[in-house]
């Protein structure tokens, strides 16, 4: 810590101007990016490990070709989905961490439509429906449960959606190793295929350059999503009662606005695109389900909304940049490296977050006082940190 003069002091204000032009939340992004990197950067050095051919191994994994690029953007569509929710979420300040959860309990429920709902002669366009509106409703309803636990018990979403995450696990390690268990592994039998979401390489008979692409339908319907939501929160009506909760629950309530309802609505949307992504995964990749099938989207999409700077428009850059890094990583050794380089990214979004939030201040001492502040002053300081106390961190 820095000495400071006798009666000097230093403060952090609020910025007033909380989310500011798009532009600087560009900026933001990509500073805490080029900061990311370079210290993930220093710390590979410091292991023995060569930064620099890292780097171009993770981008040529990733970018470099066409079939590269596919495969970045099959891991694109869950992460682009959870972080989705996640900013839903966040920008009415409900704190839902459980989109890992949900996403297992919407492919849960679209494998259950499949294996045990609908008939196999069931056509194919009606049955991918059924799939996805069983496995957004079943999310949302899993969601829902953290925002009654909320509404009902005073239980904070955090704790609540965290456990939850669990939960939501063991019980499909019961259906996997149990009822829907084939041969007694830990995994469903295929799917049929016309419970498969269409892929470019399916055109490959008459398209021959899409042969061996496999980025899905799946991806367009998270582009939709994307599109459509950043409109919802930036054009309609509840999309400016969350924006409203999210900077003054309190004036949102003095106002008369239905605080408990856009909650309730709120984290429902969020576990919807969350069980979408667990849709996407078992019809558009893996044919099945399993306890393993996904490597903690859920958890990577908090990073990838952060980063985002919770606007829907930047979600899905955001998302084939990490949808990179999973790619790339795959090629690396040590295999910690795309770890690292998403922990790095974590703590340089959150620390720009904080400058963009508060600027520091030196405060001179008056002349004539002493060093504590005045009771003038101090009742000052208190006033100001309370009208800004219900800032988003």
């Amino acid at each position: 810590m820095l000495p400071l003069p006798r009666g000097y002091r230093l403060v952090f204000e609020p910025v007033l101007d909380r989310d500011g032009s798009g532009r600087w939340r560009l900026l933001r992004s990509l500073a805490s990016l080029g900061a990311a990197f370079a210290v993930a950067a220093l710390v590979l050095t410091a292991a023995g490990v060569d930064a620099g051919l890292a780097y171009r191994q993770i981008f040529t994994a990733s970018f470099a070709d066409v079939p590269a690029l596919s495969d970045t953007l099959v891991r694109a569509t869950p992460l682009a989905l959870c972080a989705l929710g996640s900013a839903l979420a966040f920008r009415a300040r409900l704190w839902n961490i459980g989109g890992e959860g949900q996403l297992l309990v919407g492919a849960w429920a679209a494998v259950g439509v499949v294996l045990h709902g609908l008939p196999a002669s069931t056509p194919r366009p009606i049955l991918l429906i059924a799939m996805l509106f069983c496995a957004a409703v079943a999310s949302a309803l899993w969601a829902g449960l953290c925002a009654l636990l909320r509404l009902w018990l005073g239980v904070s979403e955090l704790l609540s959606s965290l456990m939850l995450n669990y939960i939501a696990l063991l019980g499909l390690r019961s259906f996997v190793f149990g009822p829907w268990s084939e041969g007694g592994f830990g995994l469903t039998p295929q799917l049929p295929r016309s419970a498969w979401l269409p892929r470019l390489s399916d055109l490959a008979e008459r398209v021959p350059a899409c042969r061996g692409l496999t980025v899905h339908l799946g991806f367009v319907l998270a582009v939709l999503c994307v599109v459509f939501f950043g409109l919802v929160l930036s054009r309609s009506r509840f999309g400016y009662r969350l924006r409203v909760l999210g900077a003054n629950p309190q004036a949102a309530r003095a106002a008369g606005l239905p605080v408990e309802r856009d909650i309730l609505w709120a984290l429902l949307l969020s576990g919807a695109c969350a069980g979408l992504a667990g849709f996407c995964e078992v019809s558009g990749v893996v044919h099945r389900l399993s306890d393993r099938f996904s490597t903690g989207y859920g958890f990577t999409a908090l990073i990838v909304a952060w980063l985002a700077g919770l606007q829907p428009r930047w979600i899905l850059p955001a998302a084939i940049l990490f949808g990179g890094l999973l790619v790339g990583g795959q090629e690396l050794q040590p295999g910690g490296i795309p770890l690292l380089l998403q922990g790095v990214v974590l703590m340089a979004v959150l620390a720009s977050e904080a400058l963009l939030r508060s600027r520091p201040r030196l405060l001179r001492p008056e002349a004539g006082s002493s060093d504590e502040p005045s009771g003038a002053s101090a009742a000052a300081t208190a006033a100001q940190k309370s009208d800004h106390s219900e800032d988003l961190p």
